[in-house]
């Protein structure tokens, strides 16, 4: 007789727990790949938000640039340089994102600034122009590793004729890639960085952001870049000093021919330049004693060659006629030294708007005068419509050798636009720089700045994270 088999009452559990386990282990894995989906899509949900923070923040720049443009229509006409109380240069609202113009306060000696940026359109007028600056000047700026043969080598790059260009040139022929020395001007400040014995310390300084201030990293010494000297001031480098933009125009934004104060010579000329006085409310008593004091030979002589101007710029012209403040402004913006018809004079500095150091580097004022000049502009503002206010603080010989290099008026502005979307995400900057010379405002140049890093100073990120100091 046969018996069923029948299994073992003790087998039945194993067999269930087993089940529970892998059940158990299925369903950890499935909530293993639910939480890593998850992660993944608030990633990319993330990653999401914060392009189109960055969206916003570059539509933010745009809306600036065009802001920009508005004011130098509004407020820069005829070489005029815009007051900072024309316009707001901070935490514009444009949508859900707000944009900065990062500038300069050349009225602050460095010592005195604050760590936090200053907010405004830069006047490309206020610094040295690479073009035109020489290689004495270039030393006489506030910079230690500035050596006679860096100076040389700068000055080299935009000829292509001298002994220092031909030197230079067979200095780079021998580098790994080899080059030639430029033989033209400079089109960018960035060039720099092309030219022999050029170094980032002394390109940058300590200020590798660009925003003209000390920030944190910047003054604690080996912690983090950029190496500093941890002593609570800003080391500025060449860049803050130098520009190619800045540019005179011979000519009004209205196509009207300015006089040259360097070709009156001729019965001719000095009769325009009084006509033009008194068009510009001088008494025609007054502008003939001016032109008096001017040497001219009516009735040269047969076979003498012709006369020699003894006015170099604008400024000796104004010193020698013995103008008077209100008067020199009555006229100033009809005067030049430049000879060309429809030419420019390139590289003037406006004494209105240059800093300290870029005005020690201008012969003829050097570093003691330069400091009683910001002094004088600090205290009388209302001063500043021309540059005849440099007869308080200045001799007339040194007027006179400075004013080869000076002028009173600005045509070529700088916004340097830094932007956030929403909750301070999406940072950008972006430099564009402006030509006013021809009347409209047009754009002749912009970069991107946004990888040199936050520009903004500890309080807009602060303000724009929620996180209140204590």
């Amino acid at each position: 007789m046969m018996t069923a088999l029948t299994s073992s009452p003790a087998r039945r559990p194993r067999q269930r727990g087993s089940v529970l386990i892998i059940v158990m282990w299925i369903c950890l894995g499935l909530v293993a790949l639910t939480l890593y989906f998850a992660n993944s899509m608030s990633s990319e949900l993330r990653a999401a938000g914060n392009r189109v923070t960055e969206v916003a923040a570059r539509q933010a720049i745009a809306g600036g640039t065009r802001y920009a443009a508005y004011v130098l229509t509004q407020f820069a006409t005829g070489g005029v340089v815009p007051k900072i109380e024309d316009y707001k240069a901070e935490a514009l609202a444009v949508g859900d994102a707000e944009f900065w113009f990062i500038g300069r306060n050349n009225d602050e000696q460095p010592q005195t600034q604050p760590n936090e940026p200053y907010f405004a359109l830069v006047d490309e007028a206020s610094k040295l122009n690479l073009n035109t600056v020489t290689s004495a000047m270039l030393q006489a700026l506030p910079l230690p590793g500035m050596t006679p043969e860096f100076a040389d080598a700068i000055v080299a790059w935009r000829s292509a004729t001298s002994q220092n260009a031909a030197n230079a040139d067979s200095i780079y022929t021998q580098l790994d890639p080899p080059r030639h020395n430029k033989g033209a001007a400079y089109e960018t400040v960035d060039e720099l960085r092309m030219i022999n014995g050029a170094m980032l310390d002394v390109i940058l300084g300590e200020d590798t952001n660009r925003n003209g201030v000390l920030d944190a990293n910047e003054d604690d010494g080996e912690a983090s870049a950029p190496r500093d000297d941890q002593n609570g001031q800003l080391l500025a480098g060449l860049l803050e000093y130098v520009t190619v933009y800045s540019r005179e125009p011979a000519t009004s934004a209205a196509g009207r021919r300015r006089l040259n104060v360097t070709a009156l010579t001729t019965l001719q000329a000095r009769t325009q330049m009084v006509s033009r006085l008194t068009q510009r409310g001088i008494t025609t008593s007054r502008a003939n004693q001016m032109m008096g004091r001017i040497p001219f030979n009516a009735n040269p002589r047969p076979g003498q060659p012709p006369a020699q101007s003894t006015i170099n710029s604008v400024a000796d012209f104004m010193v020698t006629t013995q103008m008077t403040a209100d008067e020199f402004a009555l006229v100033h913006t009809d005067l030049t030294a430049a000879t060309a018809s429809n030419g420019t004079t390139q590289g003037l500095v406006n004494v209105n708007t240059a800093s300290a150091a870029v005005l020690s580097a201008i012969p003829g004022i050097g570093a003691d005068n330069a400091a009683a000049l910001v002094a004088y502009r600090q205290a009388h503002p209302e001063a500043l419509t021309s540059f005849a206010w440099l007869t308080q603080v200045l001799s007339n010989s040194a007027i006179r050798q400075a004013g080869r290099y000076i002028t009173d008026q600005s045509y070529q502005f700088t916004a340097d636009i830094a932007a956030v979307g929403l909750n301070g995400r999406g940072y950008c900057r972006e430099k564009v720089v402006f030509d006013t010379s021809a009347g409209k405002p047009r754009i002749v140049y912009r970069q991107d700045l946004t990888a040199f890093g936050w520009a903004l100073g500890a309080t807009a990120r602060h303000i724009l994270s929620g996180i209140q100091d204590t």
